[in-house]
């Protein structure tokens, strides 16, 4: 079934001044949204140039492009020089056409020579599906998209079958494709096994010295490897809260993928599903409205932690722990909730249950969370 994406308004509004840079991970749907933007959707041969295309790349090249209202660039970045060239397209053919770039890798990183686009171009970053988007209520919805993730194929195929199958491509084209395209490396296998092990470290402080041990490799190697699975949006860490009451931990970071679904326990996996959503609401609100939005987590010296807070501007809005079951509420939350300046509490789950338990802490089910907070 075709799903019109939360992004499709906004990437409309800001291509009528400005080129519109689409990252996101691989396969989450990046080209089907920016084709809905060509004249012919159907037949995109003029208006869609894909650098991994040998007839587009000369057309790229060459500097003469198709007669077209709007221009679609995919995976551009890997042309050393892609920077210059969009901006000499641009600064020559401002106003007359209008250009949309994809990929899979972080385009606001890979920025190789050429002169700045600074204030040429917007920069919208596409998650997976989401609660919210898919606009779901049922507890039977929810654990679907729990299950299968919310990358569009596996999910709307719908069995766990096309899922696996999908999962072992998809991490097989990350590394041979994605990384291979843009960075220089050696041990691109030793890689495949840093990813794979990863789902095992979720929600947990990440320990990069465990990690080297693990792959036999120095820290700095491995912390390189978990940077680079970073770009091209194969995992994202965040990092913890601190406040002037609690003695927070101040190097730990904790790890999450874009791809909930591959985490190895139901705990791990919720953990993660949570933390995706709440990534692309401080995504969105950065991308869309110019907000400063951090996703972190707190834990002090003791390991009391909450999982997430969100900060706007560098002020937190609201804080969030996860469990699966209908627990009472962590005395963790009590805890933290004396000692810093959170807003709001919330102990989210996968059940009914929904109470007001003192003032600005509620228990409550994940989707009417969503909702609570005008998720993305």
């Amino acid at each position: 079934m075709p799903i019109d994406r939360y992004l499709k308004q906004d990437l409309s509004d800001f291509l009528q001044k400005r080129m519109v840079f689409v990252g996101g991970p691989r396969q989450v749907g990046k080209t089907t949204l920016c084709l809905s933007f060509l004249k012919d959707p159907h037949n995109k041969s003029k208006a869609y140039l894909n650098w991994d295309n040998l007839k587009s790349k000369k057309i790229i090249k060459s500097g003469e492009l198709p007669d077209e209202k709007v221009i679609l660039f995919d995976e551009i970045h890997k042309f050393k020089n892609w920077r210059s060239l969009l901006k000499g397209y641009y600064d020559t053919n401002k106003g007359s056409q209008n250009y949309i770039i994809t990929g899979s890798a972080r385009l606001d990183h890979y920025r190789r020579g050429g002169d700045s686009l600074l204030g040429r171009y917007r920069y919208l970053r596409l998650h997976p599906l989401t609660i919210p988007e898919l606009k779901i209520h049922s507890l039977e919805d929810v654990r679907s998209l729990l299950k299968l993730g919310g990358f569009p194929e596996p999910f709307l195929n719908g069995t766990e079958k096309e899922w696996k199958l999908w999962s072992r491509e998809r991490l097989y084209r990350v590394i041979n494709d994605d990384i291979r395209d843009i960075e220089n490396l050696r041990e691109y296998s030793s890689i495949e096994l840093l990813a794979e092990s990863l789902p095992e470290r979720i929600g947990s402080p990440l320990s990069i010295k465990s990690l080297s041990e693990d792959l036999e490799v120095n820290f700095r190697t491995a912390e390189n490897w978990i940077s680079i699975l970073e770009r091209v949006y194969y995992c994202f860490r965040i990092l913890p809260f601190g406040a002037p009451k609690i003695r927070a931990v101040k190097k730990e970071k904790k790890l999450y993928l874009w791809d909930w679904s591959s985490c190895s326990t139901e705990g791990s996996k919720f953990e993660n599903f949570v933390a995706g959503h709440l990534l692309k609401y401080c995504h969105y609100l950065e991308d869309t409205e110019g907000d400063s939005m951090e996703l972190r987590f707190i834990r002090d010296t003791d390991k009391r932690e909450i999982d997430f807070v969100v900060l706007k501007n560098k002020k937190p809005v609201f804080a969030v722990e996860c469990k699966t079951g209908e627990k009472g509420i962590s005395p963790h939350i009590k805890y933290f909730r004396d000692r810093t300046n959170i807003p709001k509490f919330y102990q989210i789950h996968l059940g009914k249950k929904d109470a007001l338990v003192e003032g600005n802490i509620r228990i409550l089910p994940f989707s009417k969370f969503c909702k609570e907070v005008s998720l993305v």
